[in-house]
């Protein structure tokens, strides 16, 4: 598949390791050139044979996956952006709403999500939900403790559901259908948790949710 990914910081690094990890093509789109072109290369480095490179926002026609690797705010504007280009494509948003003044509330109002915030700014993308809960360091590694990260998937697609379902098994990791969009608005206050709780168990950004069966 090709995973076009919007944004060049540290989720954007970690999407696109672990893509490139099982061969996915990968193409990095950033307003600015340079931090996209300086990513592909560093990802390069890493990855000899990988194919990626840094593109512009016509090459959005020809992925199968575009993710918004992007602060809450920034993923709005850009869905809104590139609406017409994300038109029948499957959208993944990876956002927390989280206020970063404080760090210990979202910004979105109760009854709705960022996620559901992204498929109204991009009506003809099918939305899903995933990666939200996983932090960039795990998701380099694909794991936390020796374990395949745990990924919640969310969305109202079914396909698009599938594709993004696919990724996740192809790159190593876990997937768990999480249900319907609506869903993203307890996987994005659960994500808060998580993040809050950094300082309490000092884990340094390096933990996971996980789901275990007994």
């Amino acid at each position: 598949m090709q995973i076009t990914i919007i944004g060049t910081g540290n989720m954007a690094r970690g999407s696109a390791t672990r893509a490139l990890s099982c061969r996915h093509t990968v193409r990095i789109i950033d307003r600015d050139p340079d931090k996209a072109a300086h990513l592909a290369a560093g990802l390069q480095e890493n990855a000899a044979a990988a194919d990626v490179q840094a593109a512009g926002s016509t090459n959005i026609g020809g992925a199968d996956i575009v993710v918004l690797a992007l602060s809450y705010q920034a993923t709005r504007q850009a869905a809104a952006q590139y609406a017409a280009a994300l038109s029948g494509k499957t959208l993944v948003d990876i956002s927390n709403p989280v206020d970063l003044s404080t760090s210990d509330s979202l910004v979105v109002a109760p009854g709705t999500s960022a996620a559901e915030q992204i498929a109204a700014a991009a009506p003809e993308a099918h939305v899903v939900k995933a990666f939200n809960t996983t932090f960039a360091g795990t998701l380099i590694a694909g794991q936390a403790g020796g374990a395949p990260l745990d990924v919640f998937i969310a969305s109202d697609d079914a396909t698009a559901k599938r594709a993004v379902t696919d990724l996740a098994t192809s790159g190593g990791l876990r997937p768990i259908d999480a249900g319907p969009l609506k869903r993203a608005r307890e996987l994005e206050g659960f994500q808060l948790l998580h993040m809050t709780l950094q300082q309490t168990l000092g884990t340094n950004w390096s933990s996971a949710i996980k789901i275990l069966e007994r």
